[in-house]
């Protein structure tokens, strides 16, 4: 008997159908003798109409009010899925974030869960009983409905895998695991059977929209394996060969759980980044917090950074990539910062930052160099450059983007057998 988790997104929830859909996987889940809990989205499209309700209430509407509608589109989902699991013959209940409860700080629309009492769930699945809870919401010290911002759901089943000490979290979506890079990019892409958290983190971070990033990175702190399935597969279907989790599917664990490493497991694009040069910076203690605290303050995130120091010691060339939809305000913040000097400032939009990524690359030297020179036999200009231990990335022309992509996927041997 394993426990597991069972998360459902959006578009597996997206009516009475697909719920019931969605509700055959976890019958197979309760007749092969495991203890069951769920986490539910809300019907896909019904947030982003709750949310248009509240502006269309009030463009300055109260934040806790805000929760308590929004949190409303999981109650809904998470009583239907229960109703249709009854009328399986299923035991099952639902839960609202705030009667598991899952507490949460007092941040209304972006909270961040600080605890699970596992005490109601347990219970519930001792008893054979499928408890059904809410995703995306849970409970503030002040006892007011909270809301984890979007894509939240996929943190909370993680919370509640790691409160009740489930055997794995299973997040159904809707593509049938992680894969190589987007297969719409790069039709040669395919499934990976492992991949570990890092990796995971590093691909969700940099634009792979499989698993929300707080998510993966509470999993691995929590060291809750996670395996991410395609809710529209048949749920009758005989289980695939060599698979512990019985159909496909990619297993995001520990690195110790996977036996080989690949020097590269994927490669990730993230387009619209813009790119901002301050020239002739003068190089003094406390220069980089002068530069990047009035964007911190103007709530603009700052990925790659780039800074070159003169010959002469006495001045500094800061080079950074933004949103593009940030780059004007930027623009504005860093011209009125307080304290900075320079001798100009420049940029553009319209970049894309490809990615390669891979555990692997921790004992392999010489991946860096082989990107280049893959890109170069391109003819693709490489505009900026950052690496950590598992990642390097590239900034380049978006027209490249793709080409990119392609090239790099079948330079590092990722391409689908026979392709």
């Amino acid at each position: 008997m394993a426990r597991i988790v069972m998360k459902f997104g959006g578009t597996s929830v997206a009516s009475i159908d697909r719920i019931r859909h969605a509700a055959r996987h976890v019958k197979r889940e309760v007749d092969a003798g495991n203890q069951v809990a769920v986490v539910v989205s809300a019907m896909a499209g019904k947030t982003n109409e709750l949310v248009g309700w509240c502006r269309d209430a009030a463009s300055m509407h109260d934040a806790r009010e805000y929760d308590a509608v929004v949190a409303s589109g999981e109650q809904v989902t998470a009583g239907l899925m229960s109703i249709v699991l009854q009328d399986m013959g299923i035991q099952s209940r639902s839960y609202a974030g705030w009667q598991v409860p899952i507490h949460t700080d007092d941040t209304h629309g972006s909270a961040r869960i600080t605890g699970v009492d596992p005490d109601n769930l347990d219970g519930r699945l001792t008893g054979g009983w499928v408890p059904v809870v809410t995703g995306f919401q849970g409970v503030s010290g002040k006892g007011r409905i909270t809301t984890l911002g979007r894509g939240g759901s996929d943190t909370s089943a993680v919370a509640v895998a790691a409160a009740v000490k489930a055997d794995r979290c299973d997040i159904y979506t809707d593509v049938d695991g992680v894969y190589t890079t987007d297969p719409r990019i790069a039709p040669k892409a395919r499934r990976l059977s492992r991949i570990s958290f890092e990796e995971m983190l590093e691909m969700a971070s940099l634009g792979a929209k499989v698993l929300q990033t707080r998510s993966v990175e509470l999993a691995m702190a929590q060291g809750v394996r996670l395996v991410v399935r395609s809710s529209f597969d048949d749920p009758e279907a005989p289980d695939a060969e060599g698979s512990e989790w019985g159909q496909t599917g990619t297993l995001v664990c520990d690195e110790d759980e996977i036996m080989e490493k690949q020097i590269v497991s994927g490669v990730t694009l993230a387009k619209a980044e813009a790119k901002i040069t301050l020239r002739k910076v003068e190089d003094r203690p406390g220069i980089a917090a002068a530069v990047f605290g009035p964007l911190a303050d103007a709530h603009i995130v700052v990925d790659m950074i780039v800074q070159n120091i003169s010959e002469d010691g006495k001045s500094t060339d800061i080079t950074f990539t933004i949103p593009d939809g940030e780059f004007d305000k930027a623009i504005s913040v860093l011209r009125n910062a307080p304290g900075l000097t320079y001798e100009s400032i420049s940029g553009s939009k319209g970049g894309a930052k490809i990615s390669v990524i891979g555990v692997g690359m921790r004992s392999h030297a010489g991946v860096a160099s082989s990107m280049f020179r893959a890109l170069a036999d391109k003819g693709i200009n490489i505009q900026l450059i950052t690496t950590s231990e598992i990642k390097t990335s590239v900034l380049i022309e978006e027209e490249y983007a793709e080409l990119a992509v392609r090239a790099l996927h079948t330079y590092y041997g990722l391409d689908k057998a026979g392709d």
